[in-house]
């Protein structure tokens, strides 16, 4: 039984009241004027209010719109736009369960479930194709794993991950050349007093844009995708788990702090019965 649990619930919506519509300044200062119009009368009524500046319910500001206030903001302070940062907002991450397994980890919540995909469960980002999270598991009745130590140190343990992530990505076609790096490996005790290897490695992949080419000068190599790799392997109840991560090098540079939080948040747990 898996069970999918929400980190942050979204604010109950707000919706206008009926036949009438409310016109708020966004930043309201200590002298404003409201105006209710009243559509089955056809009449409106204005008045002066004064108050202290307040946030409104009511009031609702566009992305776009948003952005364009930042930036006009920086032309006119007379600051440059290099001096200032912009980040992107975390999404939230969302929990899921399987108690059936026995495994539970967080993902970004805007990230959408894969059936069919070969693993035990499979999630992707919804518009970063190549980014993606996955549980694998050994078999039950060929694994008597006792700890997450029997893979050797954890240098070893990184060994054999890579090994096994080039072998999934081993191609027949013409002229592809895959490079490959292991960036760190490391071992920790959770806070369920379990030990976890963590796993992190870099593939890049070549290929020529034209592998039937008779000349070597008209077979241009060029780089296909460059992606990292990052693995979370414990051990429970005989079996051998593995949490991962794929995401374009790129996107990892921009995301690291909420993927690190995913990392991080695998456990194993014991499956009764």
């Amino acid at each position: 039984m898996a069970t999918i649990v929400d980190s942050f619930a979204p604010p109950p919506p707000t919706h206008p009241t009926a036949g009438s519509t409310r016109f708020t300044t966004p930043f309201p200062p200590r002298h404003f004027t409201r105006c209710l119009i009243n559509r089955s009368s056809d009449s409106t009524r204005c008045r002066s209010i004064s108050c202290q500046a307040q946030a409104t319910k009511a009031f609702a500001v566009p992305r776009r719109n948003a952005v364009a206030l930042i930036l006009s903001s920086y032309f006119f302070s007379g600051v440059s736009l290099p001096d200032a940062a912009f980040a992107e907002p975390s999404v939230g991450l969302r929990e899921y369960i399987d108690t059936f397994d026995g495994y539970s980890f967080k993902y970004p919540q805007n990230w959408i479930q894969v059936r069919g995909a070969g693993a035990d469960i499979f999630f992707r980002d919804p518009y970063i194709l190549d980014e993606n999270i996955s549980v694998e598991m050994s078999s039950p009745s060929s694994s008597k794993y006792k700890s997450v130590e029997d893979l050797g140190p954890p240098q070893e343990a990184g060994q054999k991950v890579l090994k096994q992530y080039l072998t999934e990505f081993m191609s027949t076609r013409l002229g592809v050349r895959r490079e490959s790096n292991i960036l760190s490996t490391s071992s920790n005790v959770a806070d369920d007093g379990r030990t976890y290897y963590q796993v992190e490695v870099n593939i890049k992949s070549y290929a020529s844009n034209n592998e039937l080419a008779v000349m070597p000068q008209e077979r241009v190599v060029r780089l296909e995708w460059d992606r990292r790799y990052l693995s979370v392997l414990g051990v429970e109840n005989n079996r051998l788990y593995e949490l991962r991560l794929q995401t374009p090098e790129n996107v990892f540079l921009e995301e690291e702090n909420d993927l690190r939080q995913v990392m991080d948040s695998f456990r194993v747990d014991k499956v009764l019965g």
